[in-house]
């Protein structure tokens, strides 16, 4: 079970720090359009469709990777005062309740969604625009891939740990 995780864990790292590296180009379109803007009183609509699609494939992309770092949200009121067992517990039941459907949904959703854009072509409606949302559009089906990697991982270990009984196996 652990070996699986692992093996999903360094597929999720490896894709968050891919995608992580984004940040830098998005940092430098942000300050070339303020630069351009405010500036010279220029403004390009495909620098700002491109600020965009950076945060946004940053946003699913790295999803997997803040639940494989325990970085989700969580109200821990009462969670940080349980066992390790009890937690497990309720991780389990939160990401088979609530994430697993939710990612279900997401993907039944958005599928049609994005095949019609690929069907398509879908570019901006902007003139200037970036002609690729078709591409933009298959990120709602990559964060269903990414989050449900994590969260298959993220259950396995819990279910090791309800096994185990919260022990550390080496």
């Amino acid at each position: 079970m652990l070996l699986i995780a692992d093996m999903i864990d360094r597929i999720t790292v490896l894709v968050g720090k891919v995608l992580a590296c984004l940040m830098i180009p998005l940092v430098l379109l942000v300050f070339a359009n303020a630069v351009l803007r405010y500036v010279f009183g220029l403004g390009h609509v495909w620098l700002f469709e491109a600020i965009g699609y950076c945060f946004a494939i940053l946003a699913v992309g790295l999803a997997g990777w803040a639940m494989k770092e325990n970085e989700h949200v969580r109200v821990d009121i009462f969670y940080s005062m349980m066992s390790r067992r009890k937690k497990a517990i309720i991780d389990i039941l939160g990401t088979v309740f609530f994430i697993g459907p939710f990612l279900w949904l997401m993907w039944d959703r958005s599928l049609p969604y994005v095949q019609r854009s690929w069907k398509t072509r879908e570019g901006s409606m902007e003139i200037s625009g970036i002609p690729y949302v078709w591409l933009l559009k298959t990120c709602l089906l990559m964060f269903c891939v990414v989050l449900g990697l994590a969260a298959i991982a993220f259950v396995l270990r819990a279910l090791n740990d309800v096994i185990t009984g919260g022990e550390d196996t080496p």
